[in-house]
């Protein structure tokens, strides 16, 4: 750091631009690009082709930006990598820089896509049912949790899984499984639902001991099926703060709610025309208890919802505003989603 130091305060009128040059790389490691993203932004920022080589790793990459190919400036990272930029004229003040900053992030990144990869399997190891008790105290020493102290199991779909390890810290580990990340972590912070991204949902199991994981991430996936995305219902879902709801997706099984004649109206309401926009309303309506607020809600005019509303009234059989009549409507719409998030 400190001869990089000395190199930008020789370089006067272009020390900030190599100041930028430096956070831009910071950004992509920050931000756990891929090895083919890093090449690509890479080449983008030095307008000229950029490559990536490790044959160690088996990687060869290389990104052309529409500049012509030229001389290749090499940097060496790691043992047996190296990156280079591909300049068909001479070489530009913050080449050197770019150069530098590339190999780091390089080593870096790749390092961290190995350890990655060992997470993921000991996390998929943690989490397994059908994993013998010792395999699973095995792993979870490997990531540095004790079998007997508490952790967190999450259930992370439709989003930014690195953004919530970021969230959670850095013990947090992670393992795609199917179309839901597995996450473990010793910590869930007070603030995770207003720190999660736009787009993801996360169910979040209750504190368990390390070798009750299984359990943890079963209870994590039941706690994901309560949230969505637009729909009134929150993107976080704490499974210990469900109370009785928690015992309703446990136990009705898809074909046990399709059983129940409010959900069937549901579901023809749904398949009339407009009947997308009918059930919006009434998902506004039960969240905010109000004709006028659920107006608001889906941007119509209050004499639009109040008709959407008596029409459901009359396909469902029940008034919303009669005693009950509101938490009876709740239900159905929470029983059809959690049919729809098996």
């Amino acid at each position: 750091m400190k001869g990089l130091l000395l190199r930008l305060s020789g370089l006067d009128a272009d020390a900030e631009n190599a100041v930028r040059v430096i956070g831009f790389f910071d950004r992509l490691i920050a931000g756990r690009a891929s090895p083919h993203a890093l090449v690509r932004a890479t080449a983008t920022l030095a307008e000229c082709p950029a490559g990536l080589a490790d044959p160690a790793r088996g990687i060869s990459l290389r990104s052309e930006p529409g500049a012509a190919a030229g001389e290749r400036a090499v940097r060496e990272f790691a043992e047996t990598g190296l990156v280079w930029l591909e300049r068909s004229g001479a070489a530009l003040p913050l080449d050197d820089i770019v150069l530098e900053r590339f190999a780091f992030a390089a080593t870096v990144l790749l390092e961290r896509e190995r350890d990655d990869r060992d997470d993921a399997a000991l996390v998929d190891l943690v989490v397994a049912a059908d994993a013998a008790e010792a395999e699973r105290c095995r792993a979870l020493r490997a990531m540095r949790f004790e079998p007997s102290a508490p952790l967190h199991v999450l259930a992370v779909a439709d989003g930014d899984v690195a953004a919530v390890l970021g969230v959670l810290g850095r013990d947090a580990r992670a393992a795609a499984l199917g179309h839901v990340h597995a996450v473990v972590a010793r910590d869930v912070p007070a603030d995770l639902e207003e720190r999660t991204p736009d787009g993801t949902r996360v169910g979040v199991g209750p504190a368990l001991p390390g070798a009750e994981a299984p359990d943890a991430w079963r209870l994590a996936r039941s706690a994901l099926r309560f949230t969505t995305l637009g729909d009134g219902l929150p993107a976080v879902v704490r499974h210990d703060r469900l109370g009785g709801l928690a015992a309703i997706a446990a136990r009705l099984r898809p074909e046990d709610i399709a059983r129940v004649a409010d959900v069937a109206a549901l579901d023809l309401l749904a398949a009339e025309p407009h009947g997308g926009d009918v059930l919006a309303v009434l998902v506004a309506f039960c969240a905010t208890g109000s004709t006028r607020k659920a107006a608001a809600r889906v941007h119509r005019h209050h004499s639009t919802i109040a008709a959407r509303l008596s029409h459901a009234e009359r396909r469902l059989g029940f008034s919303f505003h009669a005693p009950g009549g509101r938490l009876r409507l709740d239900l159905a719409l929470l029983l059809r989603h959690l049919r729809d998030e098996p």
